[in-house]
């Protein structure tokens, strides 16, 4: 397994992580999308992410060969008073990757990242009492609260999402 950061002219990507992306759906994941997700609209969301590529946004997969098996997003807040902190967006790993310490490779690498950019505080929202709560606890970030009915699940059940903060040090 090798981890690399993508820009935004790495778009020959773009059908492994299509392939994470759906595995990911399928298996239930909160990524934003319902179950009836297309290959266009899968398209359309890994264009948009290329687009934005650059020091404000950072995407970094975990690979074998020219398999994506995770992949994270840091997103730096744009505005002036926020300079501070980012955003964790999409830590996806595909099932059949699970287990293996990926998702924690990931984390550490988004965090060394925003380190060395000087950053000081990440968040995060993921869906309330899913397993992703606990990995996220795990890896030392605060819960600070829940918004009932916040998201759809894949099936179109509306859901609660949790908010989540890490100050770096």
């Amino acid at each position: 397994m090798e981890l690399i950061e993508l820009r935004g002219t790495d778009r020959d990507w773009m059908p492994a992580l299509g392939e994470l992306f759906f595995d990911v759906i399928d298996g239930g994941g909160s990524l934003g999308f319902l179950e009836n997700v297309d290959e266009a609209q899968m398209r359309e969301y890994w264009e948009g992410v290329f687009d934005q590529l650059g020091p404000r946004h950072r995407l970094w997969i975990a690979r074998e060969g020219e398999r994506a098996l995770g992949t994270v997003q840091l997103g730096v807040c744009g505005k002036p008073n926020g300079r501070h902190r980012a955003d964790v967006m999409k830590l996806m790993v595909h099932r059949d990757a699970r287990r293996r310490g990926l998702a924690v490779t990931l984390m550490a690498t988004l965090e060394q990242a925003a380190r060395e950019a000087g950053l000081t505080l990440l968040v995060l929202d993921t869906e309330a009492q899913s397993p992703a709560e606990q990995f996220y606890q795990a890896q030392g970030f605060q819960r600070s609260g829940e918004i009932p009915f916040f998201a759809a699940s894949p099936q179109g059940e509306l859901r609660a999402t949790a908010l989540y903060w890490k100050r770096l040090g």
